[in-house]
């Protein structure tokens, strides 16, 4: 909103951040701002509401497929790229995560098979990441929250679906879970 008054010549601006700048003259004749806070509904210079709604998924998006695209061209099957796991190094015990790049390597190279093989809890976060994030962003597109509400009976399963992947990879009938 920009307005001019009579003979003061006071110019106010919409903001956002602070609300309305005002510039005017002192009584010395100095160009001066002062500022008052409001809710900023106009905003100058800033991104509108969509692309400020769009901007964390699709940022999400963009760290997510930086991170596979590292994994895909550089191999875990080869040594010394990245470090071992710690509960693997430390106890010999496999976690849920064991294998899990070479499982993002695989995916991302397009073998599904190896991907399950090295590790299929991942495989599957792979599959569940992706439709959390498409229903995030056509959310985001509509102006409404991505509200996904879990009852405690779905998170207890989560974990005890982890912990059975887990105690069963590190079993000798489990083997076949194990990368």
């Amino acid at each position: 909103m920009h307005e001019l008054h009579g003979p003061g010549s006071v110019l106010k601006r919409r903001t956002g951040w602070v609300g309305t700048l005002e510039r005017r003259k002192d009584q010395v004749g100095r160009t001066c701002w002062s500022g008052t806070a409001d809710s900023g509904t106009g905003r100058v210079g800033r991104p509108t509401g969509r692309v400020r709604r769009l901007a964390t998924p699709i940022g999400i998006l963009a760290a997510v497929a930086g991170a596979f695209a590292y994994v895909g061209s550089v191999d875990p099957n080869e040594p010394g790229h990245y470090p071992v796991c710690p509960l693997l190094k430390l106890t010999g015990v496999l976690c849920p995560g064991c294998g899990g790049l070479r499982s993002a390597h695989a995916f991302i190279t397009g073998d599904l098979g190896a991907a399950l093989e090295a590790n299929a809890i991942a495989t599957v976060g792979y599959f569940l990441f992706a439709a959390v994030w498409v229903l995030w962003l056509v959310r985001a597109w509509r102006g409404q929250p991505l509200r996904i509400g879990l009852a405690p009976v779905w998170w207890w399963g989560v974990g005890a679906v982890l912990l059975i992947f887990t105690v069963v990879r590190n079993l000798p009938f489990g083997s076949a879970l194990a990368p």
